[in-house]
C-alpha cells in the first residue's frame, strides 16, 4: 500500500511537471522556475505533503542528474558548429567564472562580513550559467541569435559547470582543512581539468568504437549500454581527482562528432533522460528549500543578485571577450543571458554537507539569487535581444514521418532543401531536373502536408524537398536545385 502511494505521488508530480513544461514553451516562463515552484508548493513550507531536508541525498542525486544532463548536452553538440567559438567560449567558462567569483566575493565581504575565501566560495557557486532555460525561452518566442551567439552560449554553459564545481570543492577543502594550502588548490585544478579532458577524449573514442563494433542483438540494449558507460567514465575520472562532469560532456561531444550506430535514437533517448533528470532535480531542490528561511535574507540576497546580473556578469563577459570580434551589442546580450539554474543550488549543498560556517546562509542566498536571475533575465531575453538587434527568426525544424538511421559505413544522408520563389526549378517536373544518379527526392512537405513525389510531380515555391543523397553528390544536387531563374 505504501509503495502504491509513493508511485502515485511520483507519477502525479512527473505528469504535472511535463504539463508545466508545455506552459513554459507557450508563455515563455523558464521551466526551471515552474519545476522549483511545484517542489516548493508541496514541500513542508507549502502544502506540507512531503518533508525533505536530506542535503546529502540531494547532493548525490543532483550529481547523477548533472552527469547525464551534461552528457546529453554534449551528444547534442555539433563540433563543426561550435568550433569557430571554441576559444571565446572556453575563455568565458574559465576566466569568466573566476572574474564573477572575485566580484561577488567583494560584495559578500562588504555586505555579509564574510572572509575572502567564503566570499569567493559564494561567487564560485553562483558563477555557472544554465542554457536550457535560455533556449526554452527563445523557442517559445520564435527567435534565434545572430553572430553565432547561440553556439557561444551553448558551449559556455556546457564547459563552465566543471570550473565552478572545481572552485567550490577546492575552496571547501581549504575552509575545512587548515593544512590544505593554495599549492594543493592549484594541483587540484590541474588534475581536475587535465584528467577531465584526457579521460573525456579517450573514453569518447573508445565508446564510439565499442558501440560500433559490439553488434548487440537487441536495439534496446544500446541505451542500457550507454547508461552504464557514462556512469563508468564519471566514476573513474572522479576517482583519480579528475572532473567527471567535464569528462562526460567531452565524451558526448566526441561521440557526436565521430558518428556511431543508432546515433539518432540514442540522442533522442538521452534527451529524454536529460529532461527526466532536470525535472527530478528541480522538484527535489524545490522540496529542499524552506521559504521561511530564505525570506529573512531576501534583502541582502537581492543585492548580491543585482551585483551578479549588472556588475559581475558584464565584467566577466567584456574582459573574457576583450580580444574577440564580438561587438558591444553581442557582449551585452551574452551578459544578459547569464541565467543561473540548478547547478548553483546543487553546489550550495556542498558547504552544508561539509558542515561549514555560514553554510545555511550561503544556501539561502544562492537559492534567492537563482530565482531572481530567472525572473529578471529569463523573462526579458527576447525583449533585450530585439532592443540590441541581435535576434533572428527561429527556424522550426520539419518533423518528417520517416527517419533515416545510417550506420558508420553509410555514405548517404537525408537533407532538406527549401524551394524559394527565385529558384529555376519552380514549375518544373522532377523528371526534368536531371539530378545526379544517387540523389532521390523521397518526400515533399507542401503547406504542412507530405507528398510522395513521382517523376511527373511539379515543384512549387515554398516546397520543402527531403533528399536522400550520397554525400559525394549532395553538393551537385544543391547546385541544380538552388539555381536561380534566368534574368529576362
Amino acid at each position: 500500500m505504501v509503495t502504491d502511494i509513493y508511485l502515485l505521488i511520483g507519477a502525479v508530480l512527473l505528469l504535472v511537471s511535463v504539463l508545466a513544461s508545455k506552459l513554459s514553451i507557450r508563455y515563455g516562463i523558464p521551466s526551471l522556475l515552474l519545476f522549483l515552484g511545484i517542489g516548493m508548493a508541496i514541500g513542508s513550507d507549502g502544502l506540507n505533503w512531503i518533508y525533505f531536508d536530506d542535503h546529502q541525498l540531494a547532493q548525490s542525486l543532483g550529481i547523477v542528474a548533472l552527469a547525464y544532463i551534461l552528457f546529453s548536452g554534449g551528444l547534442d553538440t555539433n563540433w563543426k558548429r561550435i568550433r569557430p567559438v571554441l576559444n571565446p567560449a572556453l575563455s568565458l567558462a574559465t576566466l569568466g567564472v573566476l572574474i564573477s567569483a572575485a566580484v561577488i566575493a567583494l560584495f559578500a565581504v562588504w555586505l555579509l562580513n564574510f572572509t575572502w575565501i567564503e566570499g569567493i566560495l559564494l561567487g564560485a557557486i553562483v558563477s555557472s550559467t544554465d542554457a536550457a532555460a535560455v533556449f526554452s525561452v527563445l523557442k517559445s518566442n520564435g527567435m534565434g541569435f545572430k553572430y553565432r551567439l547561440k553556439e557561444l552560449i551553448e558551449l559556455e554553459s556546457g564547459t563552465n559547470d566543471p570550473m565552478a564545481i572545481f572552485l567550490t570543492i577546492g575552496l571547501i577543502s581549504i575552509l575545512g582543512n587548515d593544512q590544505a594550502g593554495w599549492f594543493n588548490f592549484i594541483l587540484l585544478f590541474i588534475t581536475q581539468m587535465g584528467f577531465g579532458v584526457l579521460f573525456g577524449f579517450v573514453f569518447g573514442k573508445l565508446f564510439t568504437w565499442v558501440v560500433n563494433k559490439i553488434d548487440l542483438v537487441y536495439d534496446g540494449l544500446y541505451p542500457v549500454l550507454m547508461v552504464g558507460l557514462i556512469s563508468f567514465v564519471y566514476a573513474v575520472t572522479d576517482l583519480v581527482n579528475g572532473s567527471g562532469f567535464l569528462a562526460v560532456y567531452i565524451v558526448g561531444v566526441v561521440m557526436s562528432s565521430s558518428g556511431f550506430v543508432h546515433q539518432r535514437s540514442l540522442t533522442n533517448f538521452f534527451d529524454g533522460v536529460g529532461w527526466l533528470s532536470q525535472i527530478v532535480m528541480f522538484l527535489m531542490l524545490g522540496l529542499l528549500v524552506f521559504p521561511s528561511q530564505v525570506l529573512p535574507v531576501a534583502g541582502v540576497s537581492m543585492l548580491i543578485a543585482l551585483a551578479l546580473i549588472f556588475v559581475a556578469r558584464p565584467l566577466s563577459v567584456f574582459i573574457s571577450l576583450l580580444f574577440t570580434q564580438y561587438n558591444r551589442r553581442s557582449k551585452l546580450m551574452v551578459s544578459w543571458i547569464g541565467l543561473r539554474g540548478a547547478v548553483p543550488i546543487i553546489l550550495a549543498t556542498f558547504p552544508l554537507v561539509a558542515g561549514l560556517n555560514n553554510a545555511d546562509l550561503i544556501f539561502s542566498i544562492v537559492f534567492f539569487v537563482v530565482l531572481t536571475s530567472v525572473l529578471i533575465q529569463g523573462t526579458t531575453i527576447p525583449l533585450v535581444a530585439k532592443w540590441l538587434h541581435v535576434n533572428l527568426p527561429f527556424t522550426k525544424q520539419t518533423r518528417y514521418p520517416i527517419q533515416f538511421e545510417p550506420d558508420v559505413d553509410t555514405k548517404s544522408a537525408l537533407k532538406e532543401i527549401i524551394v524559394q520563389d527565385d529558384f529555376r526549378i519552380v514549375g518544373q517536373k522532377i523528371v526534368d531536373l536531371h539530378l545526379p544518379e544517387n540523389v532521390l527526392i523521397v518526400l515533399i512537405n507542401r503547406e504542412g502536408k507530405f507528398l510522395v513525389p513521382k517523376g511527373s510531380t511539379i515543384i512549387q515555391s515554398e516546397d520543402k524537398l527531403l533528399l536522400l543523397a550520397s554525400k559525394s553528390e549532395l553538393d551537385d544536387a544543391r547546385k541544380i536545385l538552388n539555381r536561380p531563374k534566368l534574368q529576362e
